[in-house]
């Protein structure tokens, strides 16, 4: 299992977090890599937890100094990567790494670790339900979700490039589908 990472993608309120956040509790040897950030905390979120959240410029600073194994400004001024520091620490426990990113960075990672990585697109069941979704979480504005939405019907057209697709319509089967996913891929 020595350095392998298992990669889930999804556009924003596709259920990807659910589903990493099942397979974290279920399979010991998977570790949550943080991804690090510019943009400020959401809800009860805390740094070093959900995210390592830095100023942007932070963020510019550690890119120059090519802290990141892979990054990508999602909204301008709005950064997210994935730090060097991180990979090898949960590589150095033996652990598989497990990443819950947005769709291009998904891409990226994907083609920086090649076998070594297995990718899983999560897709919603349809753009209306992603909607109702990102309505029913109460943590972005109206403006908020109908950018997400419109980023969410971009992101659709990526899954191809994926490994694995995974459609969230029923939460118990798509949690059963990602375990036998992580099991074929770690021998586990």
């Amino acid at each position: 299992m020595n350095k392998k990472v298992i990669i889930f993608s999804a556009p924003s309120g596709a259920g990807k977090s659910t589903v990493v956040g099942h397979l974290l509790k279920t399979f010991p040897f998977l570790e949550f890599s943080i991804s690090a950030t510019s943009r400020s905390p959401r809800g009860s979120e805390k740094d070093g937890v959900e995210y390592y959240f830095f100023s942007e410029q932070q963020f510019r600073d550690l890119i120059a100094r090519d802290a990141f194994v892979e990054y990508e400004e999602v909204y301008p001024g709005s950064f997210y990567g994935t730090l060097r520091s991180e990979v090898e620490r949960i590589w150095a426990k033996g652990h598989v790494i497990l990443f819950d990113i947005d769709v291009k960075g998904g891409v990226n990672l994907k083609r920086i670790f090649g076998d070594n990585a297995l990718s899983v697109f999560v897709r919603p069941p349809s753009v209306e339900e992603l909607r109702r979704r990102l309505v029913g979480r109460g943590t972005d504005s109206p403006e908020a979700i109908e950018k997400r939405v419109a980023k969410a019907r971009e992101e659709l057209e990526y899954e191809s490039r994926f490994d694995r697709v995974l459609e969230n319509d029923r939460l118990e089967k798509t949690l059963a589908e990602a375990e036998e996913i992580v099991k074929t891929f770690t021998g586990q």
